[in-house]
């Protein structure tokens, strides 16, 4: 027998309860791509904004490898077991042919998914930019909403542009490895700009002096750097996600932050900011659903897309006659 879907009332006092069940509910409602969908998950979101912006929302990204599943794991805990309610919203990435996704963080984190204090939810990125899925903003709120006071973004990787990500939490880590030769080589420039603390990870055993001599070339190279706010200093700092050395240090560098920003008011401006960006971002997502969603358009996008394989015509020509022709 097929169970009956919850409705908006039903997913809103799960969620206001902090109902891990009805959380997952509600963020597979968020979601999905059905228009029915969509229209109750924005009524339920409109219902739950008054109980979201409390939380401290914290994007973590870096190289594959760097152990970030590992890392958060441990931060994770060491949150929980202080009493902090955590959420991690883990993003994998997706199959560009499939759209499928290995959704495998779960596994990875098997200790923290068990944990009563926290809730650990894989997301397919389905291609979108900056390693998060679409609606990552709106299930970063459902979090809130259900009383998680901390919401961890992992995001795919370096490898796409990670400012979508920056541009939508708090506090932006960005994990690397020492040990790999040239420490300045693996440097991203624009990944450095957006971080807001840079942590050496594996900073264990023998890699303890590679770490610390990779500390020492990062913190050059950012004070090379123009500074993201006159309030912050970003940090570079040595950790291990596996011993959980340096993790509650990391932590308190992260609520210094926040102390620092609210005093100067610089906080609230930025949350506001990530609003309007968010808005703009969801216009371009909207205007792209649009377009590819019209029947009447289809057979000349199939045609314009021959003549751009063919060399026929120039990808930006193309584009701008697609555009004229298209009405929304």
């Amino acid at each position: 027998m097929t169970r009956a879907r919850p409705s908006v009332d039903e997913l809103e006092r799960g969620v206001s309860a902090g109902e891990r069940p009805a959380l997952g509910r509600a963020i597979t409602l968020v979601e999905s791509r059905l228009a029915a969908d969509q229209v109750l998950a924005r009524a339920l979101l409109e219902r739950l904004l008054p109980r979201t912006g409390a939380g401290l929302r914290v994007g973590i990204t870096g190289v594959p490898g760097v152990g970030k599943s590992t890392f958060i794991e441990a931060l994770g805990k060491q949150l929980t077991a202080a009493g902090t309610r955590v959420a991690v919203l883990a993003v994998d990435p997706s199959s560009t042919r499939s759209g499928g996704s290995i959704l495998g963080d779960k596994t990875r984190m098997q200790e923290l998914a068990r944990d009563p204090l926290a809730f650990v939810r894989p997301s397919p990125s389905r291609g979108s930019l900056g390693g998060v899925a679409r609606r990552t903003r709106e299930v970063m709120l459902l979090c809130e909403a259900a009383g998680y006071e901390v919401v961890l973004v992992e995001t795919v990787g370096v490898g796409q542009s990670e400012t979508m990500v920056a541009g939508m939490v708090d506090f932006f880590l960005v994990l690397m490895l020492a040990g790999a030769g040239d420490e300045l080589q693996g440097i991203k420039r624009g990944i450095l700009e957006l971080a807001d603390m840079v942590a050496i990870n594996k900073a264990d055993g023998d890699n303890q002096e590679a770490a610390r001599r990779a500390r020492v070339e990062y913190a050059r190279a950012l004070h090379l750097m123009p500074r993201k706010s006159a309030h912050w200093t970003v940090p570079v700092v040595t950790c291990s996600g596996l011993s959980g050395l340096g993790v509650a240090e990391l932590w308190a560098q992260i609520q210094a932050f926040r102390a620092a920003l609210e005093q100067a008011g610089e906080w609230q401006q930025k949350r506001a900011e990530q609003g309007v960006q968010a808005m703009w971002r969801a216009i371009e997502w909207g205007l792209l659903d649009l377009f590819r969603g019209d029947a009447a358009l289809r057979e000349r996008v199939i045609a314009q897309e021959s003549r751009v394989r063919a060399g026929e015509l120039t990808p930006d020509h193309a584009a701008l006659e697609l555009l004229r022709t298209f009405r929304p």
